[in-house]
């Protein structure tokens, strides 16, 4: 299936939320649960407000697919991109699935995902595709584990902040707005 007819076919599938594995098998995902998607809308709002203010790159939502090197397509539930990768796109792959890594992801569990299989993407997906930063936020537990290329996962157990890196040097995602009201 092309990117285009993938694409098609996820519109065409919609509620269902879809990925495509680097060997072509495509993987249907449930819709986030009404909570996951509240805090993953603050995750992102915060990150969008960011970006917007700093203007060094671009915020993508829970939506947004891209296309890694690996040959998969995967959406992130929110990520950033540099100004300097989104412009080297031509208008056509702007508009299709974007074929680069996010230099920044974060991903969010929800209750069908497994934890293990969520880790395993942090590194098998993100960090080997190019992602210069991912943060894997876990409600439930407060907890947020933070990857980058050539280090062990950092676990901060109920920090009150997490602080960007690299390209997203400056944004802070303070955690009690994320966690919000039980």
């Amino acid at each position: 299936m092309s990117d285009l007819e993938f694409m098609r076919f996820s519109g065409e599938n919609d509620p269902f939320r879809m990925e495509r594995e680097p060997s072509g098998e495509i993987l249907i995902m449930t819709p986030a649960g009404s909570k996951t998607g509240l805090i993953n809308g603050r995750i992102f709002g915060a990150l969008l407000v960011w970006a917007n203010e700093d203007e060094r790159g671009l915020a993508f939502d829970s939506s947004t697919g891209f296309k890694l090197p690996s040959g998969a397509v995967r959406s992130p539930d929110a990520s950033w991109v540099s100004e300097r990768k989104w412009t080297a796109l031509t208008e056509a792959e702007q508009e299709g699935y974007a074929p680069l890594c996010p230099e920044f992801v974060i991903e969010l569990p929800s209750l069908s995902d497994r934890i293990k299989d969520v880790k395993k993407k942090m590194v098998d997906e993100w960090i080997a595709n190019g992602s210069e930063l991912a943060w894997l936020i876990e409600p439930k537990t407060r907890r947020v584990t933070v990857y980058r290329p050539g280090q062990e996962a950092e676990v901060l157990e109920d920090p009150s902040s997490v602080q960007g890196t690299g390209g997203v040097a400056g944004f802070e995602l303070v955690m009690e707005r994320v966690w919000g009201r039980r």
